[in-house]
């Protein structure tokens, strides 16, 4: 009797669970659908819709996003903005360098770096250097580079040190290369510029040595020497001739004659012991000497004949002789043979690139 009880109750209770599930269920639908009717709109959502523009459910016209922007209310095309790039194109080497005879190292700032100070940090880490340095600055606005000194000024994003590879004492070694390209960086870092990138060390040094051996095949000076005759060619003499001919006194204590851009086409010196200055009064001498540099002269034959033309006149004013290094005669049939190697030497530098009496050519033969 009370286990039938016990299963009426408990089936009793069970189908009250039931009725309370059913009717939560009829409620939620009820909510459900005076919702949507509360929300249901027939406009389109365009945050939904994928980006690019769809067509238009009317006319198929293609919606376009436009952003916001300050205007005087017009309908205005929209318009691409760009970001600018805040990188710079290396500027190419300044004229007075190339690469086959400079080392150079190119420096960049972010801002505008101040002349005397990158002047002033390379005097202190690049001293001791066998070579002639070079500093050049870029004027970014008459795009340009300019040299660098104690007197330079202004600001520049781009600077330039340049280490000659090769004078008339050979080729730099692996010391001077260290102590350049370290110097360099050192001053980098001192006056904040990026990093430079620093050429190859052995490329470097090979190209060095190869520039340095054709120099010494073309480093060529001829001479001729006017022996006194019967007395010592005295000082005042020679002063005189010089002026007549228009050679100058220079600091080396010889005379030059000049080309018209001013650089030395021969010089005339003392054959002895002592050099020529402003006060030649005491001064006697059983000789002079004069001499053309070959690399260094951009005319080498006319330059020669120029010299052997002054040269015959000195001898023939003093009753000398036009001799060699050897104290022998200097005739036609020398002279000539001479004219055709100062050829030969300078054809062979314009056929490298370096032309005799150019700019590279005298930096390369430097006295």
């Amino acid at each position: 009797m009370d286990s039938e009880l016990q299963i009426a109750l408990i089936g009793a209770g069970l189908g009250v669970v039931v009725l309370i599930f059913a009717y939560n269920k009829w409620q939620e639908r009820k909510h459900r659908s005076k919702a949507e009717k509360v929300f249901k709109s027939e406009h389109r959502d365009v945050l939904l819709e994928p980006r690019g523009g769809g067509q238009s459910e009317e006319a198929g016209e293609r919606f376009e996003r436009r952003e916001p922007g300050f205007g005087n209310g017009d309908d205005e095309i929209p318009r691409p903005v760009r970001e600018a790039s805040i990188k710079r194109s290396a500027p190419e080497l300044p004229a007075l360098l190339d690469a086959r005879t400079d080392c150079v190292i190119r420096l960049e700032a972010i801002e505008p770096l101040d002349v005397q100070r990158v002047w002033q940090a390379q005097l202190e880490h690049l001293e001791g250097l066998s070579k002639p340095v070079r500093w050049f600055g870029f004027n970014d606005a008459e795009n340009l580079w300019f040299p660098l000194g104690p007197d330079a000024d202004g600001a520049c994003h781009w600077f330039c040190a340049a280490l000659q590879l090769v004078d008339r004492r050979g080729s730099i070694g692996e010391a001077d290369f260290m102590r350049f390209s370290g110097g360099v960086q050192r001053v980098a870092d001192l006056v904040m510029a990026l990093p430079p990138g620093l050429p190859a060390r052995g490329e470097t040094l090979h190209g060095a040595a190869q520039l340095d051996g054709f120099c010494a095949e073309v480093d060529v000076q001829i001479g001729v020497n006017v022996i006194a005759g019967e007395r010592p060619l005295e000082g005042r003499e020679i002063a005189q001739f010089a002026r007549r001919h228009e050679l100058s006194l220079a600091g080396d204590g010889s005379f030059h004659a000049l080309a018209d851009d001013g650089s030395t086409l021969f010089t005339l010196a003392n054959l002895e012991a002592g050099a020529f200055s402003e006060d030649m009064a005491s001064l006697a001498t059983m000789g002079v000497t004069l001499v053309i540099d070959v690399p260094r002269v951009r005319d080498g034959v006319a330059a020669f004949d120029h010299m052997m033309e002054l040269a015959g006149a000195l001898a023939q004013q003093s009753k000398g002789t036009v001799v060699d290094d050897n104290r022998a005669p200097f005739g036609a049939e020398a002279a000539a043979m001479i004219r055709s190697q100062i050829r030969q030497f300078q054809d062979r530098m314009a056929e490298s690139g370096i032309p005799a009496g150019g700019p590279l050519a005298r930096r390369l033969f430097a006295l």
